[in-house]
């Protein structure tokens, strides 16, 4: 049976443009969490051009005052606000009711912070636990490639890119300097799996799916997961598993 989240994953590939992202997978997203609040934001999209709203950003952006806005800037990694911060801190940085429990992640296009997905929940609803953080960055994930996938493809015809994640096109893909055990892992990665997690299901230790992600970043000239992801995946246009089972095909004689 198809869980909601490979349900959400299929309907972010899906997805054509910024509107549709907007219209059909936010509110899934919000629904999914069970949040509050919930949104997709993009930088390079927001009107940074009244006053009022540049004061709030640039307290709710800033990574001096907003531990998990810098979390976000140095780890590229989902973060709830217990993670790193106490609730009576928090309260003093955030202290909107609805906002009482946060959790953000990041959305990556060719190794930079272009966008965030954040959720809140109000002081009666659960906390944001571990699994959240974990469903979220498989989440991101799919968000970071079909980022990527919709400016490659926008930059191809000579479009600029809706929501402005970024002008420079992908290079060729480079799934070729990939051996079959690299691919292997590269789809395990789309799925959103953990080093741990993908150990565990090639029966090696994380310490070397660690060091097999290195390689394999080397070898694409990438800096993220995602952007790794996006580089295999972009010009398929495809689901993220369909793909990376096809390019393991691609490497056999």
């Amino acid at each position: 049976m198809t869980s909601s989240l490979e349900l959400l994953f299929e309907a972010i590939n899906q997805a054509d443009s910024e509107r549709d992202m907007r219209s059909q997978i936010v509110p899934k997203i919000g629904e999914y969490f069970a949040a509050k609040r919930w949104g997709i934001f993009f930088f390079a999209q927001l009107p940074f051009g009244y006053p009022n709203l540049q004061k709030i950003l640039k307290i709710a952006l800033s990574i001096e005052h907003n531990p998990v806005a810098r979390y976000l800037v140095e780890r590229h990694a989902p973060v709830h606000e217990a993670l790193v911060t106490s609730p009576k801190a928090w309260k003093l940085i955030c202290p909107r009711p609805d906002h009482w429990h946060v959790m953000a992640g990041p959305i990556i296009n060719r190794g930079q912070l272009v966008g965030v997905v954040g959720c809140t929940r109000e002081k009666s609803m659960p906390p944001f636990d571990t699994e959240n953080l974990v469903d979220l960055s498989a989440i991101c994930l799919h968000l970071s490639v079909w980022a990527a996938t919709v400016s490659s493809r926008n930059v191809s015809v000579g479009e600029s890119h809706p929501t402005g994640i970024g002008k420079s096109q992908h290079p060729p893909s480079k799934n070729n300097r990939l051996t079959l055990r690299e691919l292997e892992i590269a789809k395990l990665v789309a799925l959103g799996q953990t080093n741990a997690e993908i150990g565990s299901e090639l029966w090696i230790t994380e310490n070397s799916v660690k060091q097999a992600l290195k390689r394999m970043f080397r070898k694409l000239e990438v800096s993220s997961r995602a952007e790794m992801v996006a580089q295999l995946l972009a010009p398929r246009h495809n689901s993220p598993e369909r793909n990376l089972v096809s390019l393991q095909r691609d490497k056999i004689p």
